[in-house]
């Protein structure tokens, strides 16, 4: 008598679809075309559930074995993308690059994503794209925020007027180089060390690993990274009286910084980033993307460590502001600082939700932000719209639209030293690859984003110092 048993018969009873079930059919049509159903059914339900007193048996030992082997094979614990990237935002979309937006829509099939935007100077970067903004849901991505974790921009504004500063390059040039260091493992040593209220914060001993941190972050205190960080003098212009900064119509001396954590944030985001991979397993594509769920250990540890981070970006230029304002014996009218390469938590749409952004700025409703151009052309004083559609986000910059390799190779030094004459700009250090042409025009970066910010004041450098070791921690 002929059995009809099925593969979904199998199936129903627990047997894996694919290769066991596949084999189970083999080994009935071979072996047990007489025997009644019912007694199959039960036998292959007995394989099912004990495999290992089947292993004796020479017709079903095959069965028996597949079966033990598929229950101890690793399983794939690989977090499946959704199948269409949800729709994001793209502010000036002539002006990116197609690798920024595969790198968005990547994130955007990311589970965890709940909505996401490209500022106009977005460029193709590592994980989430640089001026790529994204909000996910209960769940932080280290390199959704990046290395140098907390990466800022800081203004300090003199009652110096415009006419004060020409005549006393020596003087600026002076003080800037003695009061500034550059390039990853620069530190400084003895008396020469800064002191500051971050260095006591209780995060540096919450674990282990931060607080074998703690001497590296105090000798590096006050020091600035290397590619395109810098110190910069410059000359900023208010067209009209702006009375929140209670800043009067004119153009004054003001000192511009942009550096983040230095090897703090670095090894921070090197030891999260592993421990997300090692926990949050993506499809290779999005493998730079792994996130850690704010509910479990290593998320918390990480959102400590990311704020301890910030805290201490944010001392570095306090530090330099602090020694510099001093050294030229000028009085602060106002400081402005924003940030990037952060996550914060925000409420969308009603949902709190933990925005990333990696080269982007918050500009919410009435938020101040500095967004510069290159060391030849102008930076912007500028205060958030609060557009709903960006996430309360603008640029971070003009961006890059040469790779430093191909800047290295089409920028000659004198294409370099007749930019900087022709904008009466002195630059102390940097290489090629941070040349003016190798980046955007910041002017149309501008035009691209007034649905986002309100231009305040110009801001327009004048002496430059960076890193000149050909590093970069940006």
């Amino acid at each position: 008598m002929k059995n009809n048993i099925t593969g979904n018969n199998l199936i129903e009873m627990g047997y894996t679809e694919g290769k066991t079930v596949g084999l189970a059919l083999d080994i009935l049509k071979e072996n047990f075309t007489d025997t009644e159903e019912k007694e199959l059914l039960a036998l292959f339900k007995k394989v099912k559930d004990y495999p290992e007193s089947f292993l004796d048996d020479p017709v079903l030992n095959p069965l028996a074995t597949a079966m033990i082997e598929e229950t101890n094979a690793p399983k794939d614990e690989t977090i499946e993308l959704v199948s269409h990237a949800k729709p994001y935002a793209v502010f000036g979309a002539d002006y990116i690059e197609e690798g920024a937006r595969n790198q968005m829509d990547i994130a955007m099939k990311l589970p965890v994503s709940a909505a996401g935007a490209l500022m106009p100077d977005a460029h193709q970067g590592y994980g989430l794209p640089i001026g790529g903004v994204l909000a996910t849901r209960n769940a932080i991505i280290p390199y959704g925020v990046g290395v140098d974790i907390g990466c800022r921009m800081a203004l300090s504004i003199f009652d110096i007027p415009e006419k004060h500063y020409f005549g006393k390059d020596a003087m600026y040039k002076r003080e800037l180089i003695a009061f500034t260091k550059f390039g990853p493992g620069r530190e400084f040593r003895g008396l020469e060390r800064a002191d500051h209220e971050v260095l006591e914060d209780e995060a540096f001993n919450s674990t282990p690993f931060l607080k074998n941190l703690h001497g590296k972050a105090w000798a590096q205190l006050g020091t600035s990274g290397g590619g395109n960080h810098f110190v910069e003098w410059g000359i900023i212009d208010f067209a009209e009286r702006d009375e929140i900064l209670n800043i009067d119509k004119g153009r004054y001396v003001a000192l511009l910084t942009h550096s983040g954590s230095r090897g703090l944030g670095a090894t921070i985001a090197g030891h999260y980033t592993k421990l997300a991979k090692d926990i949050c397993k993506l499809p290779k594509e999005a493998v730079n993307l792994a996130y850690l769920d704010m509910n479990i250990a290593e998320g918390q540890e990480y959102w400590l460590a990311m704020n301890l981070a910030g805290d201490y970006a944010s001392a570095c230029h306090e530090v330099i502001h602090n020694r510099l304002t001093k050294a030229i014996g000028a009085k602060v009218l106002a400081k402005v600082e924003n940030h990037h390469n952060f996550a914060w938590k925000e409420i969308l749409d009603g949902e709190e939700v933990m925005v990333h952004r990696k080269g982007a700025t918050p500009a919410g409703k009435g938020v101040m932000g500095i967004i510069p151009g290159s060391m030849t052309a102008p930076g912007f004083l500028v205060r958030g719209k609060g557009e709903t559609s960006a996430i309360n986000s603008a640029s971070h910059g003009a961006g890059r639209q040469m790779s430093r390799s191909k800047a290295f190779q089409s920028i000659t030094k004198s294409d370099m030293k007749a930019i900087l004459k022709d904008h009466n700009v002195t630059l102390i250090g940097a290489g090629l690859d941070e040349a003016p042409m190798a980046y955007k025009d910041i002017n149309k970066v501008m035009a691209a984003q007034t649905e986002l910010v309100d231009v305040i004041a110009k801001f327009e450098p004048k002496m430059v110092r960076m890193a000149d070791d050909g590093s970069r921690e940006d």
